[in-house]
């Protein structure tokens, strides 16, 4: 039976964050807090026996990839290619939010955690405890922490038995501050496309998508007109 934990996700303890690196750099699988829903993931490298695990303690599909936890809004341009400008203004301006962006994979990302179409969802959370452990031990592939077909749990009460016992560590820092999931946008022929609406209104997400301007992830490397 996996234990469980108590932490502040917005300060997290030093020990709590190094005995749950421990367990995620160990192949272990984590039950965690986010700002959205509680989720259930591993450390996102090549060949992790975790990662087969989240898809039987959730009975997901295995056709269906887990999403990545990242620690900081430059990530998707690492573990992305040939990002629209409008989706790094997304990134750069929700981020860390409850934003899950679907983009081109690129060769940072192993490829048993790409979708069929070569995509990988990304989010950074507002989670302090996330982002020190995405930091720490790398991105983690996440999703969120129930069986699949279920309600997505709020709280660390509310986290099935059966995934607490089938997991490593439960880190249980009360009600999630939102208790709604993400809104996810991908691209399709170069616009934005919502294919969840979640937190974040879609209509904010396309209006802003919508605006012009320079990437704002490397705005220090244009060139002044």
């Amino acid at each position: 039976m996996g234990s469980v934990v108590a932490v502040d996700q917005n300060d997290p303890q030093d020990n709590v964050l190094s005995e749950a690196a421990r367990v995620l750099r160990e192949g272990g699988v984590l039950v965690m807090p986010t700002d959205s829903v509680y989720g259930i993931g591993c450390v996102a490298t090549p060949h992790n026996p975790a990662h087969e695990r989240i898809f039987s303690i959730k009975q997901r599909n295995r056709k269906q990839t887990l999403p990545w936890l990242v620690a900081d809004p430059s990530d998707v341009l690492t573990y992305g290619r040939d990002v629209p400008v409008w989706m790094e203004r997304l990134a750069h301006e929700l981020w860390p939010g409850a934003l899950t962006l679907v983009v081109r994979a690129s060769d940072a990302v192993p490829k048993e955690y790409r979708a069929a179409n070569d995509t990988i969802a990304l989010r950074v959370p507002d989670s302090n405890l996330v982002r020190s452990l995405a930091r720490e031990v790398g991105p983690l592939a996440t999703t969120s922490a129930n069986i699949h077909g279920e309600e997505a749990a709020t709280s660390g009460a509310g986290v099935e038995r059966s995934i607490i016992e089938a997991a490593d560590l439960t880190l249980d820092a009360g009600p999630a501050p939102l208790a709604i999931p993400s809104t996810i946008v991908g691209c399709e022929d170069g616009a934005p496309k919502v294919y969840r609406e979640g937190a974040i209104p879609a209509a904010r997400c396309l209006a802003m998508a919508e605006r012009r301007g320079v990437s704002p992830l490397l705005a220090h490397h244009a060139t002044p007109a």
